[in-house]
């Protein structure tokens, strides 16, 4: 993950990057980023993050994430999408039962009385919730008291522009034209 901070105060530029990279490791979300810029203005007080995701995040069914095969009574269920595991269990415990679902390795499981066209399109992740973890981390990296925020969402892009003050014209049209560069890029650089 690239990020590229032009702020004001050499000291905050760097401190602010460090934070919003701790924040987006510590939600696990690394994986999901290809850059993201920050525009630090703490004077006027305007901040607007903007983030690149490496795909426009959509659902994920079972059948995306783990490859399965019918024995009989019982679905065998091999994990091949490590991230998605608890999940898949979660969804499993809740449609049979903690007792009906054995856990034979951490992704290879056997579900007994399962059937593969039953399970293979349960819902396990969507693109909405992905969106929001990323707003969710983009505000804890905000500094308190910025409470006023507007969200741009294209494509492959998520934009926050924030301030303490009334959001004036200014501001939302600065963010909208890094957001436009940032989608414009993002598409370029996917081209390419």
């Amino acid at each position: 993950m690239e990020v590229e901070v032009v702020g004001t105060d050499p000291y905050g530029d760097a401190a602010y990057k460090a934070l919003f990279e701790g924040i987006i490791g510590d939600i696990g979300k690394t994986f999901m980023i290809e850059g993201a810029k920050l525009v630090l203005k703490p004077e006027v007080p305007l901040f607007i993050f903007s983030v690149v995701l490496r795909n426009v995040p959509g659902g994920k069914t079972i059948s995306n994430v783990a490859s399965l095969r019918q024995e009989r009574e019982d679905l065998h269920m091999s994990i091949s999408e490590e991230r998605y595991a608890p999940d898949v269990l979660a969804q499993l415990w809740k449609r049979y039962g903690r007792s009906m679902v054995e856990q034979q390795t951490r992704f290879d499981l056997i579900v007994h009385g399962g059937k593969a066209e039953e399970i293979e399109s349960i819902p396990i992740s969507s693109g909405e919730t992905a969106i929001k973890e990323i707003l969710g981390a983009v505000w804890r990296a905000l500094p308190e008291g910025i409470r006023n925020r507007e969200t741009l969402i294209d494509d492959r892009v998520v934009t926050v522009v924030a301030t303490e003050e009334t959001m004036k014209p200014e501001f939302l049209e600065e963010a909208r034209t890094m957001h436009d560069r940032m989608v414009e890029d993002a598409r370029r650089h996917k081209d390419v």
